[in-house]
């Protein structure tokens, strides 16, 4: 999916899903905070799969993988990833779910 995808809203995102595309977005924590987070797509499977990399303040780059798979009349969404620590998996766990969580608001409207 060549080109650039633009959400708004209180949060935002701007995609462009092809290899060496970057990305962005802010993530609205439940506390109100803003987590702007980045990267660059390393592989575009499309209808399948997204690698990316993924760049958030004070921590390093880490490479996160995205599947989708048809299931029971909607889509599962399996995200792996890498972490150097404990705390830096616990925050990838939060965002991933906020991201998805969101995704699934989107996609039900």
């Amino acid at each position: 999916m060549a080109g650039v995808v633009r959400c708004g809203g209180e949060g935002s995102a701007e995609l462009d899903v092809r290899v060496g595309g970057r990305w962005k977005c802010v993530l609205l924590g439940p506390d109100g905070g803003r987590y702007p987070l980045g990267g660059t797509f390393l592989e575009v499977e499309e209808g399948r799969r997204l690698v990316l990399s993924t760049a958030v303040p004070d921590a390093p780059d880490e490479v996160m993988g995205v599947t989708f798979e048809e299931a029971g009349g909607g889509v599962e969404v399996t995200i792996d990833q890498t972490n150097a620590t404990a705390q830096e998996c616990a925050r990838a766990r939060e965002g991933s779910t906020m991201i998805l969580a969101n995704l699934a608001a989107h996609v039900e409207r």
